[in-house]
């Protein structure tokens, strides 16, 4: 199956770093490492594979910050400086663009490859698919 993407419209929550992905796409993983969890502040990282030469950034490029942790060999994230939403980045060889699902504005048709890091996730993601659902905020905080 070949995946692409084709002007797929992304940005920051405050809307200060717009860009766009066209290409084709090697993988899509849900990454459950410790790091992607406290990165992103939820259960997982979705994330998007795909080359470097994949994005057009349209604005703000001066808004976006890269973050590398030393001690990691793989791991490194990017961030709107202005409202701290992640955003597309370049793995640290160079090799792939990681683009967070969650940045892109614009419908894709892709889904999921795998989830990966299993065996760091946390324990109580184990119990969230059975979890009642609500279009908005529920009645009761």
């Amino acid at each position: 199956m070949n995946k692409k993407l084709k002007d797929v419209e992304g940005q920051c929550v405050c809307g200060a770093v717009t860009f766009s992905i066209s290409g084709e796409v090697s993988s899509f993983h849900l990454c459950y490492c410790s790091r992607c969890r406290q990165s992103t502040g939820s259960a997982h990282a979705s994330n998007i594979f795909t080359k470097p030469e994949n994005i057009t950034w349209n604005s703000g490029k001066d808004f976006v910050q890269r973050f590398e942790l030393a001690t990691a060999k793989h791991w490194a994230t990017q961030f709107c400086k202005a409202c701290g939403s992640s955003l597309p980045y370049l793995n640290r060889t160079g090799n792939f663009l990681v683009v967070p699902a969650g940045s892109l504005t614009s419908a894709f048709d892709l889904a999921p490859d795998d989830k990966i890091f299993c065996d760091s996730k946390a324990k109580w993601t184990e119990s969230i698919s059975g979890l009642p659902k609500f279009p908005g905020y529920p009645d009761k905080f």
